[in-house]
């Protein structure tokens, strides 16, 4: 006879941390770092306690974008994330800088993006938003699985392409029991600088109607803009200045998160006097 299966852990969510925000995309290339360095800003503008950790282990660009260069270290054991504007930050571009590739393979990515979890003193956060890698590999799935993700954003792009790969990634976090709090339409259009024409470069609607035919919300477009770009290069992300479309974004992943709280909490019995 074979011993029975085990029981997989159940996955675990971090103390101190009240929502914790996976962004994820189907492919590369469709701005899901950018969307989430701008969000966990204007998380931040809004007034929340925001923590920011970079789990695209083999792309971390996190740490360009906010102009952050020095190692974390360790007091006690743990890891203390760096901050830059109140925000939280941790990355493993902090830890492995420059042009050097990283090779790892997966039990060693699966181990160190828990030691990043659980052996970071993020101390109390309302926010920690995580910037997954792109596709539905072994780095995602470990995490969704050993974490109790509030809910998860899934970026795209308007062209069908990304479209198509953002309903795999939609599909993934369905399988796996994540909250999906919406999906963003990143480079939704261009305003041409001289006549204020919208172009939608990459043609138009097409994360609203994926949105709607899969049964998730539509977060919202996010304007392909130079400003974002040259934020992102500089390390000045364009959501620490007044950036309305990222702002809206926060507000609402925020609405997002309080629903989906209340939708579990189930139905309140109130007994009359």
């Amino acid at each position: 006879m074979h011993p029975p299966a085990a029981t997989p852990p159940q996955p675990q969510g971090i103390p101190g941390i009240k929502h914790i925000v996976a962004v994820g995309s189907g492919k590369g290339g469709v701005g899901k770092t950018t969307v989430s360095v701008n969000l966990a800003i204007a998380l931040s503008r809004l007034g929340r306690r925001v923590g920011l950790l970079d789990a695209d282990v083999y792309g971390p660009n996190v740490p360009l974008m906010m102009a952050l260069d020095t190692a974390p270290h360790a007091v006690d054991n743990r890891i203390q994330p760096l901050e830059k504007n109140g925000i939280k930050v941790l990355s493993m571009g902090l830890l492995n800088p420059g042009d050097k590739p990283l090779v790892w393979r997966g039990p060693m990515l699966h181990s160190v993006i828990q030691q990043f979890l659980r052996g970071t003193d993020w101390g109390t956060l309302d926010e920690l938003v995580i910037d997954l890698p792109p596709g539905t590999g072994d780095v995602a799935l470990s995490l969704i699985q050993t974490t109790a993700l509030s809910g998860a954003i899934v970026v795209t792009t308007p062209s069908n392409v990304s479209l198509d790969d953002a309903r795999k990634a939609v599909n993934m976090f369905r399988q796996v029991r994540v909250e999906i709090l919406g999906l963003v339409e990143n480079m939704s259009y261009l305003v041409a600088p001289q006549s204020k024409e919208r172009i939608d470069v990459f043609g138009t609607g097409g994360g609203q109607r994926t949105a709607q035919a899969m049964g998730i919300h539509f977060l919202g477009e996010l304007p392909l803009d130079p400003a974002v770009r040259i934020g992102g290069d500089t390390g000045a992300p364009v959501a620490w200045q007044d950036e309305l479309a990222f702002i809206g974004l926060a507000r609402q992943t925020l609405a997002r998160l309080d629903a989906t709280a209340a939708a579990s909490a189930g139905p309140k019995i109130i007994i009359a006097d």
